[in-house]
């Protein structure tokens, strides 16, 4: 029974579905009233008794104006979309009560007609009341609750009246009407059923699709966006100047960008880890993002690369991209604290603007990437505005790097010794290993010229061994002769490197007590983890380790005492100023008696001239070394010079067969 009455409960609690219906059956409400409208209209005609005006016309004209005014007030509501769903569970309600009660009123009047009318009019009137009962219960179709209350309204008034009037005559049309409408309320009720579940269907099919388009929004986020900063990424950057190439054509000076480089990321991951550089990464995108204007985009391109794409319709994009440049310089300065530690990184910038024809947007991206380079080669800390001259250098960078390896490979590289002298017997005590580059067949290149295109590359590992083998084999059979090997700091970060010379020493058979690497200040400050580690490790093996370009940087004496290097070499930049009662020779002084004071070994290079050496002599300084003593020369040179060159002769300095070429 509970089952039964639910057929006829209205159910609003389904938002979705309430204006599913409403839509649905409000379309077929204006046809509804008008049949209804035109079946009365029928019935009047066939009925007219101008002795019963108000029976006949009255009554029938009321319920026509209220049907017309009922279609006309729906005909209104075809467009749902401004109907809130409150209103719509109001219309529903108020649907419900209606229908019932425009039934009764027309099944009244027409009983009120059957009771004067004559046989053929009585049959006119049965047949409008199963009509209307079934227009109504069709046009309702999809509102369950109002089409199953009419059906059952109609029908139990129809058959309680018809059952007994007229002597019963009308039985059959009674029982035919009853099968009908119980026919029509099952149909209902399985259209009903087929109409909420083809909402839901389409409820979950949207829930489905809004989900798809919100992971593929999420995977498009996740594709384009930097997941540490949240910042777009390269991908996103190339896709945005894509579509800016692929519209419009520019104006010039309307558009710039930025590439940006930090200085010093690199030692910040390898000293505190990668979880501070992340922080690091995550703080200056902050900084970088809001110093940036709204008509900028900020991306990461990268590990520790930035790039700025500026848009200004107007011009005077590369003089705002210069003013933004500086600003972002500044702010890539400042310190961070981190975990309780200060970190401090700088920056390099390459700008570029498209103040000529060729400069289309990626080609920008290029020119900007080519400027922060010529940037970071210059000094870092700088901004570089993008010059055509910029592209000859980088092609010469890269030919120089494809040059490299094909060289090594074809012999066209060779080792170099300079002397380092015992200041006070003038004896050859030790030569530094410096690389050469003659074979080129483009013609010699300096050091200069290719070692920081070889360490930027990973290069300078194979040219690294390949100086240590070639002077173990060269300086190993000149008696107890030292050998010192610059190590680029590069070297020194490969964790292979120790096990690397080992096998050296072992192929060659060079003694590990002969042979002293080299390491520059600037390499001790930023990894001095590493350095201890290397320095024991050596030292274990019986080589030294100096500290080279001493002076230049801010070594400490705690670094000297703790770090066991057993020599420091005095920069050049300390030596050129060097005179008699100068300030430089007050600090060198100094320098080499805080040495003397920490048992280390001092050397000098640089030195050009006996007055130089005579004052390093007095000063207490151990080993010299300089062109005064020889300029750095092929082995067989070296080896010649050793057993010319006596220990009064080179003491003496500045005989012509001591300033050999190299």
């Amino acid at each position: 029974m509970r089952a039964f009455l639910d057929l006829f409960r209205l159910d609003i609690s389904d938002a979705e579905l309430n204006r599913a219906k409403f839509r649905s059956f409000s379309r077929h409400m204006p046809l509804l009233y008008g049949i209804l409208v035109s079946n009365a209209a029928a019935i009047v005609i066939t009925a007219f008794d101008s002795g019963q005006i108000v029976m006949t016309v009255l009554t029938p004209l009321l319920l026509c104006v209220i049907a017309t005014t009922r279609g006309i007030w729906w005909w209104r509501r075809r467009d749902d979309t401004r109907i809130s769903d409150a209103q719509v569970a109001y219309y529903l309600r108020r649907t419900c009560t209606l229908a019932v009660v425009m039934t009764l009123m027309y099944e009244g009047w027409c009983v009120w007609l059957y009771q004067e009318a004559d046989t053929f009019m009585r049959s006119n009137l049965t047949f409008f009341l199963g009509l209307t009962e079934v227009s109504t219960v069709f046009c309702l179709m999809t509102f369950r609750a109002a089409a199953l209350r009419v059906a059952l309204v109609s029908t139990f008034s129809f058959a309680f009246y018809f059952s007994w009037a007229d002597g019963g005559r009308m039985l059959a049309q009674t029982f035919v009407l009853c099968c009908v409408s119980v026919g029509m309320m099952v149909v209902t009720i399985n259209y009903n059923r087929s109409f909420a579940e083809l909402i839901q269907s389409q409820r979950i099919l949207r829930l489905r699709q809004r989900e798809t388009e919100k992971l593929s929004e999420e995977n498009r986020r996740i594709a384009f966006s930097d997941p540490l900063s949240g910042l777009p990424n390269r991908r996103e950057l190339l896709s945005r100047l894509d579509r800016l190439e692929a519209g419009d054509q520019l104006a010039p000076d309307s558009l710039a960008v930025l590439f940006i480089d930090l200085d010093g990321f690199k030692a910040v991951n390898d000293e505190h880890g990668h979880q501070a550089g992340d922080a690091l990464i995550r703080n200056v995108c902050l900084r970088l993002r809001q110093h940036c204007p709204a008509h900028t985009v900020l991306a990461r391109v990268g590990g520790d690369e930035f790039a700025v794409l500026l848009e200004a319709p107007g011009g005077g994009a590369g003089t705002q991209a210069r003013a933004l440049a500086q600003r972002l310089l500044e702010e890539i300065a400042l310190p961070v604290m981190v975990e309780r530690h200060v970190l401090q990184v700088g920056g390099s910038i390459g700008l570029a603007a498209n103040s000529d024809p060729a400069a289309r947007p990626r080609e920008l991206l290029r020119r900007a990437d080519t400027a922060m380079y010529h940037a970071k080669t210059a000094g870092k800390g700088q901004i570089a505005v993008y010059d055509p001259g910029f592209d000859e250098g980088r092609l010469r960078r890269l030919a120089i790097e494809a040059e490299i390896g094909s060289g090594l490979n074809r012999g066209e590289f060779s080792v170099h010794y300079q002397p380092i002298v015992e200041a006070r017997t003038g004896r050859i005590a030790s030569a530094e290993a410096l690389l050469r580059w003659p074979g080129r067949p483009e013609g010699p290149l300096s050091p200069d010229q290719f070692i920081d295109i070889a360490e930027a590359t990973g290069q300078i590992h194979p040219l690294g061994l390949f100086v240590l083998e070639r002077a173990c084999r060269d300086i190993g059979p000149l008696g107890d002769l030292k050998l010192s090997v610059n190590v680029s700091p590069a070297q020194f970060r490969d964790p292979a490197f120790e096990r690397q010379v080992a096998q050296v020493l072992k192929q060659t058979g060079f003694a590990p007590e002969r042979l002293q690497f080299e390491i520059t200040e600037g390499y001790l400050l930023s990894n001095p983890e590493r350095v201890v580690r290397a320095v024991e490790a050596f030292k274990a093996q019986g080589m030294s380790v100096a500290l080279d370009d001493f002076g230049t940087g801010f070594t400490s004496i705690h670094y000297l005492r703790s770090y066991g290097f057993s020599h420091i070499k005095l920069d050049k930049s300390l030596i050129d100023g060097l005179a008699p009662d100068s300030k430089a020779a007050l600090l060198v002084t100094g320098a080499i008696t805080l040495a003397c004071g920490l048992d280390l070994q001092v050397i000098a290079e640089g030195v050009e001239n006996e007055i130089q050496a005579n004052l390093l002599r007095a000063a207490g300084c151990h080993e010299l070394q300089g062109y005064h003593f020889g300029r750095p020369m092929p082995l067989d040179d070296l080896v010649a010079r050793s057993r010319r060159a006596g220990p009064a002769s080179l003491a003496a300095g500045g005989q012509p067969s001591l300033r050999v070429a190299g």
